[in-house]
């Protein structure tokens, strides 16, 4: 045993711990001499006359960060590739939890873009099967702009798109080319109560380059005529300029009575007619598509084609309620198909789109009022047979108002 330096007993069995008393921590948090002559330069480094580098002195203890410090399984804190990573308590890096960030950042981009994205393109394909013709055209002479805004509705007896069987099962007949059945006019006011306006066909009109003649010819194409031969014998007749056309046929009507689940109408009297396929009892009841054609086709009434017309208003204005009712749009099964079914079957304007229909579909929805143009006469004319003559008065007050964008006053409206 060797002795202590100051000559005590012992020394040698302490000099472990005397030589490792060095590396304890000095008060103020200082670092022992010893160590810290291992941090100095030497002078032979520095150069002749150079002045002394400054001593590098290791962080007190306090000041080193509490936590983690060194990866899993060691390695002071860097990855197998040299780099540095931290940790927190869970084991998980920064790097990591911003990757996620950025995942989940990603996901709810995507879903938002879906969510506009889809929408557009569902609109852009259902327009794009809209059916356009030229029905619109400019003329010399025809009205200028005028406030409210007008669609002329005409239901066609076109039989494009049926089967031989569709043929007979709806009793259409086999007849070429198409004619109008419908003639109808929803106007639209700045202000007030819309209108829908029966356009009785065989009204006698002056139609341009055919001559005198009942409306519904001007739309014949056997005469010469078409779509916008009948808008543009209307305009001339009444003043009021056109903005949309919509033409549906024989085969889009029942597809899209069908595809909204059917219509409810309340006929007071039983109704019968073989021409028209329509055999039905008096009393609210739901009409399918073939059901629905004969009822706004027939003429077995008192006042034929004047009762027809008023039909027709009441259960377009009713397929319209339901077709824009909250219970067929939140439903797939019927959106969908009234879609996907009436836009492959209207025929429309060039300058019109999908946007114009359903502005339609909304103002009609507005408890429109439903009227004919006054009739004064229904003489039996020499060539034509039995016509239909406007009310020269009242016809010129509907018109008038329709050319301000007022609301048709009350006067003027006729059942």
């Amino acid at each position: 045993m060797g002795d202590r330096p100051d000559g005590a007993p012992g020394a040698a069995a302490s000099d472990d711990h005397d030589r490792t008393a060095v590396f304890r921590r000095q008060p103020g948090g200082g670092m022992p001499e010893e160590i810290e002559k291992l941090y100095r330069p030497r002078r032979s480094e520095q150069g002749a006359g150079a002045a002394p580098r400054p001593t590098r002195r290791m962080p007190p203890v306090e000041d080193i960060p509490d936590g983690p410090r060194s990866a899993p399984g060691g390695g002071g804190g860097r990855d197998g590739r040299g780099r540095g990573r931290v940790y927190d308590g869970s084991g998980r890096t920064r790097r990591d939890r911003e990757l996620r960030r950025r995942r989940r950042r990603t996901v709810v981009i995507t879903v938002l873009v879906l969510l506009v994205l889809l929408p557009t393109v569902f609109y852009l394909w259902a327009d794009s099967r809209l059916r356009r013709v030229e029905a619109l055209p400019d003329y010399e002479g025809r009205p200028e702009n005028q406030p409210g805004t007008t669609y002329m509705i005409v239901g066609s007896d076109s039989r494009e798109g049926l089967t031989d069987e569709d043929m007979q099962d709806l009793r259409t007949g086999r007849a070429e080319g198409k004619r109008t059945d419908t003639i109808m006019v929803l106007y639209v006011p700045t202000s007030g109560r819309p209108s829908i306006i029966s356009v009785p066909r065989d009204s006698r009109v002056e139609i341009p380059e055919i001559g005198e003649n009942k409306i519904n010819a001007a739309f014949s194409a056997d005469l010469g005529g078409g779509p916008s031969t009948l808008v543009r014998t209307f305009e001339q007749e009444s003043g009021v300029r056109i903005d949309h056309y919509v033409e549906i046929g024989f085969a889009g009507f029942v597809d899209i009575v069908d595809a909204v689940g059917g219509v409810e109408m309340c006929p007071e009297e039983p109704m019968e007619d073989p021409k028209a396929g329509l055999d039905i009892e008096a009393g609210c009841q739901d009409m399918d598509g073939t059901t629905a054609l004969g009822y706004v086709r027939t003429r077995a009434s008192v006042r034929a084609d004047l009762d027809r017309i008023q039909r027709q208003r009441e259960f377009f204005s009713a397929l319209i309620s339901k077709a824009t009712d909250t219970s067929t749009l939140v439903n797939p099964f019927r959106s969908i198909p009234l879609v996907t079914e009436g836009t492959e079957t209207f025929d429309v304007d060039e300058g019109d789109h999908l946007s114009d229909l359903a502005s339609m579909a909304l103002a009609m929805r507005e408890d429109p009022a439903t009227t004919t143009i006054p009739v004064g006469s229904t003489p039996n004319h020499p060539v034509l047979g039995s016509v239909v003559e406007w009310d020269e008065t009242l016809s010129q007050q509907m018109f008038t108002a329709m050319q301000n964008g007022e609301e048709i006053p009350e006067s003027a409206l006729q059942d």
